[in-house]
């Protein structure tokens, strides 16, 4: 017997059932998302749209079973580190999938940097994750919180109004979203004469309404999501504010929130990259799909979830399964044409979404689209360096 051939034999049978081991290991999805606290809602919508995805492709995204490892991230910046490399050092997972809080996901997509690890961002709208954080495993399937802010502003000009006041929370997603529409407001000839916040998540707006109806602006801009935005909107339309002062809001105000909000809410004009009435067959097969699998209809926040899933689809399709190929992964779902529920979008260089924002106005449960606002809206990505 030739001892040799039978080492190489053995070997090469050794190498052939090692590739194939690695064919069949699932790819490993990590969600930090909030499971508890004013996001809850918004992060298990993520999480249902991510899964409906999976779940139409027969539960498996370029051929691979998807294995998936949750962590509640509390909405909480201080834990936000730590709760990140629970999923890359202790998981180890191939893709993260997160968050909605903006403060949180700048820590996760920092941890994501530094471990090399593919993040897709499914909500949080900070402009830094896709302007001085950018990196090639950086992407995101949600907006910027300069996108559907920054879209208000000539339309809110173009309905006659010279003067806003602002108001949103103390933090990042506010200020970004406020000096999105401050830029597109005062570029199209209007003015910003105040700007108002408080502490998230604060949400005792009476002495701040006060101070509005005492300055009379033509309009307010605000920017609140979740809880916040249901209290905000009940506490405006109880102070009759509502009547003589037009509240506008980038599209949060009234996502996920109009049950809750009720009559206070209807009629309120919003911008944003998603809106009920589409009636496109794309979005209307995901609005079945989604009400039948989860028994209500879905919002955004589902929507970017789902197009996490479609995202990484395009990349595992490109490398027929195989992760070890980053590199090309990660390529092909910066090329990718994702055919979102919300219309079609590419991605920009820094990896965000170029797409259309509509103009939306509230009817019974529905943010009803009324226009494009803005065809095709690439966020500017200031201070991204690839």
């Amino acid at each position: 017997m030739n001892h040799a051939l039978t080492r190489a034999a053995i070997a090469a049978a050794l190498t052939f059932a090692a590739s194939g081991a690695q064919a069949a290991d699932k790819i490993k999805v990590g969600f930090m998302l909030p499971y508890s606290g004013t996001f809850a809602a918004l992060g298990t919508a993520i999480e249902n749209g991510f899964k409906l995805y999976v779940a139409e492709q027969g539960g498996k995204l370029g051929g691979r079973e998807i294995e998936y490892f949750k962590v509640d991230d509390e909405s909480n910046p201080a834990k936000a580190a730590e709760n990140a490399n629970r999923l890359i050092k202790r998981d180890q997972v191939d893709v993260l999938i997160g968050t909605v809080h903006s403060g949180v996901a700048m820590a996760l997509a920092k941890a994501a940097k530094d471990s090399d690890t593919t993040l897709i961002v499914t909500n949080a709208g900070a402009n830094a994750i896709t302007g001085p954080l950018c990196g090639p495993g950086i992407f995101r399937t949600s907006f910027t919180n300069w996108q559907p802010a920054y879209a208000m502003g000539p339309v809110a000009f173009n309905k006659g109004h010279k003067t806003a006041v602002t108001i949103t929370w103390k933090y990042a997603a506010g200020d970004e979203a406020i000096g999105g529409f401050k830029e597109g407001f005062e570029k199209a000839g209007g003015k910003v004469v105040k700007e108002l916040s408080l502490p998230f998540p604060n949400v005792e707006f009476q002495s701040l309404l006060t101070e509005i109806a005492a300055t009379k602006p033509d309009m307010v801009f605000t920017f609140f999501a979740g809880g916040g935005a249901v209290k905000f909107v009940q506490d405006y339309h109880a102070a009759g504010l509502d009547k003589t002062i037009p509240l506008y809001g980038s599209g949060f105000l009234t996502d996920g929130t109009l049950q809750a909000q009720g009559a206070s809410a209807q009629g309120l004009l919003t911008t944003l990259h998603y809106a009920d009435g589409l009636n496109t067959p794309r979005d209307n097969a995901f609005r079945a799909d989604y009400a039948k699998n989860y028994n209500m209809p879905p919002d955004v926040y589902a929507v970017q979830g789902y197009d996490a899933a479609q995202l990484m689809q395009s990349g595992l399709t490109a490398v027929k399964g195989d992760f070890s190929k980053k590199a090309d992964f990660r390529t092909a779902m910066r090329g990718a044409t994702v055919d979102s529920p919300r219309g079609p979008f590419t991605l920009s260089p820094a990896g965000n979404p170029v797409q259309d924002i509509y103009l939306r106005r509230v009817d019974g449960l529905e943010n009803k689209v009324v226009d494009v606002a803005v065809k095709k809206l690439a966020d500017p990505a200031r201070g991204c360096k690839l």
